[in-house]
């Protein structure tokens, strides 16, 4: 039996719902922007979307899809434009060095690069389109070149109707391979609001071949035990010592966006920009225990739509 058959048959038995929004995913880019999240937010959470007064997190970061339109989102989102507005905003010192960008994966001038790097696409969410390369000489291009044409050709606005990466043009870029004492690439993910800072979850365990972990802990590294997607880990995660400049440069990043999770890297005691993340798990995922879903969301002040 084949494994996608065999996935999709226990999800049909064991999660319907997300079976069901599996399939809504495929099929579902002929709906109106509302009604297609409206259905996905279901599926998802087992929850009713509330977009008249909505209250939890995950509900107001669909009304921020579908009414907040701000133009400066997609230069944000976009992971090569972006490198300019953070290095004016925080310093170039505290983004990754690019090698190049290319319309199409066809095009990288595989000759000027080092032998470690990382290619990413500029449109595409997650982890999705982004390649790690450690040593060059092993790379196959020819298959590398169509792992990154699929990203190219993903449509991540229609899978979550996320609104800032709509318009971002697909291109593919180069930049500098990063690496920590431990040697993964640790996350900081912090939650702003309006250049606040409240919340933070790391990610560790990324290279240790299993699933990655999330911890989450409030501005003041208190650990909060909330679980969304992927387990905590066991492990004692350490304050980092450049925690509180972390947060600076977070603050100064998210200044004047209503709800924003600006990813940081420690490297060798350097911070490095990440990317901007609007919309946290798409806004579909359930938080354990289910109070966080309102606690995060009380941080969260709309803008009337009639300033839009």
């Amino acid at each position: 039996m084949k494994r996608p058959f065999y996935n999709a048959i226990h999800s049909l038995i064991h999660d319907p719902k997300h079976f069901a929004a599996a399939i809504l995913y495929r099929i579902g880019g002929c709906l109106p922007d509302e009604t297609y999240l409206k259905w996905i937010y279901y599926l998802e959470t087992g929850k009713r979307l509330n977009l008249e007064k909505p209250q939890r997190y995950n509900e107001k970061l669909q009304w921020i899809k579908l009414y907040d339109h701000n133009p400066l989102y997609t230069i944000l989102a976009d992971k090569y434009k972006v490198k300019q507005v953070v290095s004016e905003k925080i310093g170039a010192e505290h983004v990754a060095k690019c090698y190049g960008v290319w319309d199409k994966a066809e095009d990288i001038e595989w000759e000027k690069l080092p032998n470690q790097f990382v290619l990413k696409t500029t449109h595409d969410g997650g982890n999705n389109g982004v390649f790690i390369v450690r040593d060059k000489s092993q790379i196959n291009k020819s298959q590398m070149i169509r792992r990154i044409n699929a990203s190219l050709h993903r449509n991540t606005y229609r899978l979550g109707r996320e609104w800032p990466y709509k318009n971002i043009p697909k291109r593919v870029f180069a930049e500098e391979y990063l690496e920590d004492e431990s040697g993964e690439l640790r996350d900081y993910k912090f939650f702003c609001f309006n250049g606040e800072v409240k919340y933070l979850f790391i990610a560790t365990e990324r290279q240790s071949g299993g699933e990655v972990k999330f911890n989450y802990f409030d501005a003041d590294f208190n650990d909060l035990g909330i679980v969304q997607h992927h387990p905590m880990s066991d492990k004692l995660i350490a304050k980092p010592n450049c925690f509180e400049q972390m947060k600076a440069l977070a603050t100064t990043l998210s200044k004047g966006i209503p709800a924003v999770r600006v990813d940081l890297y420690e490297v060798n005691g350097k911070i490095y920009f990440g990317e901007y993340t609007f919309f946290h798990h798409g806004g579909m995922v359930p938080f354990h225990p289910d109070k966080w879903d309102y606690i995060f969301g009380d941080n969260i002040q709309l803008p009337a739509k009639d300033n839009l």
